[in-house]
């Protein structure tokens, strides 16, 4: 068998098919906030995509706020409590 055959095979058998695909965003939708509410509703790939960038993008800015507060508070904490506070985080 020749070298480029070998590797249009492995090619096409690494590739993934529609129904997965589908299958997939089937299953994102199904974990995202927003659209759990329509579940029984078919979105668009591109719209379930978007959906989720923005969520993680939120998910992102969440972590990013609770990491500020987390820091101010450990300021206002006093010595000992704050090391343990550290302790437990790291």
């Amino acid at each position: 068998m020749s070298e480029r055959r070998s590797r249009s095979r492995q090619a096409s058998s690494s590739r993934i098919t529609d129904e997965q695909i589908n299958d997939l965003v089937s299953k994102l939708q199904a974990i995202l906030p927003e659209a759990r509410i329509r579940r029984n509703d078919r979105a668009s790939a591109a719209k379930v995509l978007q959906e989720t960038c923005s969520y993680i993008r939120s998910l992102h800015r969440e972590v990013d706020d609770l990491s500020e507060r987390l820091s101010e508070l450990l300021e206002e904490t006093s010595g000992d409590q704050a090391a343990i506070i550290r302790s437990l985080l790291m």
